[in-house]
């Protein structure tokens, strides 16, 4: 992800979220180089972004900080390639564990995630606004 894909990541970003992270915010991650991984999956055919994956990598685990596909493209294996390749690479370079947070109420990502092999490891009261949620900490071993 650089600069120039912002318009259209924040696209998907508005249309996928309750609250929406600000264009600045994905700036800060463009240039937190060696820490944040911003990524975006690009069409084959029109060269059009329609999905992103962002990360941190603090030694060797990392942290999903956010990931959605556009809404003419889920339910196509975009996310679960996006999230297959990032958790592999990871591994390779000696990651041992990934982690992430999901709205309690948001089913279906909470589906995806065990369907990965995330799992439960932690509960953060009201850590969501727009609407005031809990989120759900999942974590995955690489390490086996």
């Amino acid at each position: 992800m650089t600069q120039k894909d912002l318009p259209e990541v924040l696209a998907i970003e508005r249309a996928s979220f309750p609250n929406p992270w600000h264009e600045t915010t994905f700036e800060g991650e463009i240039q937190n180089e060696g820490i944040s991984f911003p990524l975006a999956a690009v069409h084959r055919t029109d060269n059009k972004i329609i999905g992103y994956i962002l990360f941190w990598k603090i030694k060797d685990e990392i942290l999903i900080n956010n990931i959605a596909v556009h809404r003419d493209f889920r339910r196509r294996g975009v996310a679960e390639a996006m999230m297959q390749d990032v958790l592999a690479s990871a591994h390779r370079e000696g990651v041992v564990f990934a982690s992430l947070e999901v709205r309690s109420s948001n089913k279906p990502a909470r589906t995806f995630y065990e369907k990965l092999g995330f799992r439960l490891i932690g509960i953060r009261k009201d850590y969501y606004s727009n609407p005031k949620e809990d989120a759900l900490a999942l974590g995955l071993n690489l390490a086996s």
